[in-house]
């Protein structure tokens, strides 16, 4: 397509999002195949080498709940894993969250503000790679996570989790230690300062115009399995 200046612009990728595309980011439940969380986001930037997607505060999300309504993070460990849950809907509470991914890469980068927007922290969650769809993206999360300070020093999350979920048989050796040496990958990047943690991310903002993305009906499809 010719530019005002005679140049050449590419034509848009038909096989990406747009900024301010709304899609859903969900999770597979572990050693299952339902959908049970759902969060629908807006497409920050997608190219060949990174998805960044928006959380808006107050948007609807599909989270788990112990059946008898119990956040899963007030139920006891021994127990977590292997009572009855159920699926609740409700809005994203606190700030907003950036996630970003990269294409085949085992785990996401969040980032947290507080509410003036001053930089909290960047969170690595360990996760299966994403798998696109014509509606978003699909994942299973994979317990174990790695917070990283402004100081760039980082600390292990939910290791407690991760050896309970094993416990529980929602994560076999194998995995399990798969997801370790995905953690440790993570660790070197975390190290080396790669992106996209030295990409400036913590000064990204919304778009005012951007409208909250909607949870739609059937915001539980059939879920993907196809990694890219």
């Amino acid at each position: 397509m010719p530019a005002d200046d005679g140049t050449t612009t590419p034509a848009p990728d038909p096989d990406r999002w747009a900024p301010g595309t709304p899609i859903l980011w969900r999770y597979r439940e572990n050693a299952g195949e339902q959908i049970h969380i759902c969060r629908p986001v807006t497409v920050v930037q997608d190219t060949a080498d990174l998805l960044a997607v928006w959380l808006a505060p107050g948007t609807e999300c599909v989270h788990p709940v112990i059946a008898d309504g119990t956040p899963l993070n007030a139920e006891p460990l021994a127990t977590r894993y292997t009572r009855p849950r159920a699926l609740r809907h409700a809005p994203w509470y606190g700030t907003g969250l950036l996630k970003l991914a990269r294409p085949g890469e085992p785990w996401s980068v969040w980032l947290f503000w507080r509410p003036d927007w001053e930089f909290k922290n960047w969170y690595v969650n360990l996760e299966e790679p994403l798998a696109r769809t014509a509606y978003g993206v699909d994942s299973e999360d994979h317990f174990l996570d790695i917070s990283v300070a402004q100081d760039r020093s980082w600390r292990w999350l939910d290791e407690d989790e991760f050896a309970a979920a094993q416990q529980a048989g929602l994560m076999g050796a194998e995995q399990a230690a798969a997801v370790r040496r995905a953690g440790e990958d993570a660790v070197r990047s975390i190290r080396s300062w790669g992106a996209p943690f030295c990409d400036g991310w913590q000064w990204f903002r919304p778009d005012p115009d951007w409208p909250r993305p909607l949870l739609p009906d059937d915001w539980d499809r059939t879920p993907a399995h196809v990694s890219s």
